[in-house]
C-alpha cells in the first residue's frame, strides 16, 4: 500500500502505526488546537517562526496542495522534510484495482430507477461498495446482509433488487425505514413490470426488510442479527440450508457512524453466524475514545492491543482533524480556498467577541451551525439585506462577500467543517478582479477595511444564532482591528494542521486493522481505498472474512 510501510501482517500493522505515533507526538499542539481560538491564544506563535514567515507570503494555490503532501523548493528545508514524513506515513487514498483483491466482482452502473435521488457521490458509492458487498456474501454463501446504518436504504435496495441477495436494512432514524419502504416499493413495480415481460416472470423479487432501533451495543446488533433474519427469513433459511449448515451473515456498512463502525467489527468477531464485514468508516469526531468520553468497558478508540499498549490519547480536536480531506482542499480553486481561510478568520475573530463579552458562553463550546440555505434563498429571489440587522442577521449567514453581487461573477457552492462542530454553506465568488494574491487571505483590489462591514455581518448574525444580544459597548471594529495583522497566518496555520487529517485517519484505520489481525490466522483482512477519493474522501474500506469456526 506504501513504499514505505505495510499492513498485511500484523507485526507490520503495528510498526506502521508506532511511527505515526512516534511522528505525531511532538506535534499535540497542533493536532489538539481549536483553531477558533486562533487569535485568542495566538496559536501561530506555537509553529516554527521560519515556516510561518515562508507560508505567510504563500501563494494560495501552493497551501492549499499541503494537505496532499506538495512543497515548493524555496521552502525551508525542515518545512519541506516535515511534509514530505507526513504524507509518507498516511494510507495513500487512490482507488485500488478492486478486480484483482476480488477476482470475479461485477461491477455495473446502476440504472435511472435504482438511482433516483443519488447524487454523483452518492452513486458512485453505492454503485462500487453493493459490488464489493455482494462478491463477498457469494464467496461465503451468505444467505442474508445486514445493512447497518441503511439511511434511506440506497444500499441495500441495490443490493436486493440488482444482486438480488436478501437484505435487512437497519437504522436509528424511523423516517428512513418509511422512506426506504416506500421506495423499496416503487422499485419494486419496475422490476415486476420487467419481469412479466420476460422470461424470468416467476421470479420472486428481493424486497429489504427494514428494522428501526437505535444500535447502541454488540449485545443488540447480534441480537438483531438473529432474531430479524430467523423472524423475517425462515422459510429461505428452511429452502436453503439442510440439518448441518449454519446461518451465514454479512454486515456491510456505508459510512456507518463514528462507534457503529466499531460495533459492526466486534460484532463480527463475537457472533457466530456473522462470517464477513464490509466496513466503511465515518465521522471520527463521534467516536468513544478511552479516556475521554466513553461509557462502560466498550470504547470506539483504541481498539486493538497494539494501540492500548502504546498509551495514545487523541482527544476530539485530533478527531474532528481526521475528518479532514486532503482531496477536497486542493481541488478548491483560489478564490474558493480564499474564502475559505476568510471565513475562519471570521469565526476566530469572533470567538475573541465571546471571550470578551459572553465569557460564560465559551465555557460551552459553542456551535452557530448551517446558516448558508438561507442565504442562498434570499440571494436567488434577489431579496435585499434588511436596514435593521436584527432582522436581517438571524436567516442569513455572516455574509462572507457583501459585495459579490457587485462582482458580477458566477456564484457556486462550497461547503467546509469548522474545528469545533462549525459548520456552513455558503456562496462563493470573486472579489474585485478575481486573481488571488501571494498572500494567504488576501484578494487584489480588496482593502482590508471592507472586511470590517463583513465581520461585523459575522458577529450579529453569530450571536443572533445563539441567543444573545449585542451589548451597547461591544467594540467590533476594535477587536477586528486587534487581529487583522494576524489574518494572513489563518491559511499557513489551518493548511499545516489539515496535513495530519489523512494521518490520523490513518491511524485510526490501522487500528480497526490490527484488531481483526491480532485475532490471529482464523480472520482474512484486508483494506483498501474502495471510492474514487475526489468523490468521496472516507474511502477506505475493511473487508474480512472467517476462514474457520471460532
Amino acid at each position: 500500500m506504501c513504499s514505505n510501510y505495510s499492513c498485511e501482517t500484523a507485526s507490520q500493522t503495528l510498526a506502521w502505526i508506532n511511527a505515526i505515533i512516534d511522528f505525531i507526538k511532538p506535534f499535540s499542539f497542533l493536532t489538539n488546537a481549536r483553531v477558533v481560538n486562533f487569535f485568542k491564544d495566538r496559536l501561530w506563535e506555537a509553529i516554527d517562526e521560519e515556516w510561518m514567515d515562508c507560508l505567510r507570503e504563500e501563494a494560495v494555490e501552493n497551501l492549499l496542495q499541503i494537505p496532499r503532501g506538495a512543497v515548493q523548493d524555496h521552502w525551508p528545508a525542515s518545512l519541506k522534510e516535515f511534509i514530505v514524513t507526513l504524507r509518507s506515513l498516511a494510507l495513500p487514498r487512490q482507488q485500488a484495482d478492486l478486480q484483482a483483491v476480488l477476482p470475479g466482482m461485477c461491477m455495473t452502473s446502476l440504472n435511472s430507477v435504482l438511482s433516483t435521488g443519488m447524487n454523483s457521490k452518492k452513486k458512485h458509492e453505492v454503485e462500487v461498495l453493493s459490488a464489493v458487498v455482494s462478491s463477498v456474501a457469494n464467496s461465503i454463501g451468505a444467505h442474508a446482509i445486514i445493512d447497518v446504518g441503511a439511511g434511506q436504504g440506497y444500499l441495500a435496495q441495490v443490493l436486493s433488487f440488482h444482486y438480488q441477495h436478501s437484505v435487512i436494512a437497519i437504522d436509528a432514524c424511523s423516517h428512513h425505514g418509511r422512506v426506504t419502504n416506500a421506495r423499496a416499493e416503487q422499485i419494486k413495480k419496475h422490476y415486476a413490470a420487467q419481469m412479466r415481460k420476460s422470461v424470468a416472470g416467476n421470479r420472486s423479487l428481493n424486497v429489504p426488510k427494514t428494522v428501526t432501533c437505535n444500535v447502541m451495543s454488540i449485545d443488540m446488533l447480534k441480537a438483531l442479527a438473529d432474531t430479524s433474519l430467523h423472524k423475517d427469513n425462515a422459510s429461505l433459511l428452511q429452502s436453503s440450508c439442510n440439518a448441518d449448515c449454519e446461518t451465514s451473515l454479512v454486515l456491510a456498512g456505508l459510512h456507518a457512524c463514528g462507534d457503529l463502525s466499531v460495533t459492526m467489527l466486534k460484532t463480527f468477531m463475537e457472533c457466530e453466524e456473522v462470517k464477513a464485514v464490509v466496513s466503511v468508516g465515518c465521522c471520527y469526531n463521534l467516536l468513544s475514545e478511552e479516556g475521554f468520553n466513553h461509557v462502560g468497558s466498550q470504547c470506539g478508540f483504541p481498539m486493538s492491543c497494539g494501540v492500548k499498549a502504546a498509551g495514545l490519547s487523541l482527544g476530539k480536536s485530533s478527531r474532528d482533524l481526521a475528518c479532514q480531506s486532503a482531496e477536497r482542499w486542493s481541488c478548491l480553486e483560489n478564490d474558493a480556498g480564499l474564502h475559505n481561510f476568510e471565513l475562519h478568520t471570521f469565526r476566530a475573530a469572533f470567538q475573541m467577541v465571546l471571550s470578551l463579552y459572553y465569557p460564560e458562553v465559551v465555557i460551552t463550546s459553542p456551535s452557530i451551525g448551517r446558516q448558508g440555505k438561507a442565504l442562498r434563498r434570499q440571494q436567488r429571489r434577489g431579496i435585499p439585506d434588511s436596514a435593521n440587522p436584527k432582522e436581517s442577521t438571524c436567516s442569513t449567514l455572516p455574509q462572507l462577500a457583501c459585495n459579490m453581487k457587485e462582482s458580477g461573477s458566477h456564484l457556486r457552492t462550497t461547503k467546509i467543517k469548522e474545528d469545533d462542530s462549525f459548520e456552513m454553506e455558503f456562496e462563493t465568488t470573486a472579489i474585485g478582479n478575481g486573481h488571488s494574491s501571494s498572500k494567504a487571505t488576501q484578494c487584489e483590489g480588496t482593502p482590508h477595511i471592507s472586511k470590517y462591514p463583513l465581520f461585523k455581518k459575522y458577529c450579529l448574525s453569530g450571536l443572533c444564532r445563539l441567543g444573545l444580544e449585542p451589548p451597547k459597548d461591544t467594540d467590533l471594529h476594535g477587536i477586528w482591528k486587534k487581529v487583522q495583522p494576524f489574518a494572513e497566518l489563518i491559511g499557513p496555520y489551518w493548511t499545516l494542521r489539515a496535513a495530519f487529517g489523512p494521518l490520523l485517519e490513518t491511524l485510526l484505520l490501522l487500528d480497526r486493522l490490527l484488531f481483526l489481525q491480532e485475532q490471529g490466522s482464523s480472520i482474512e483482512v484486508v483494506m483498501l481505498p474502495i471510492f474514487d477519493p475526489a468523490l468521496s474522501p472516507r474511502n477506505v474500506g475493511i473487508i474480512a472474512k472467517k476462514l474457520t469456526q471460532i
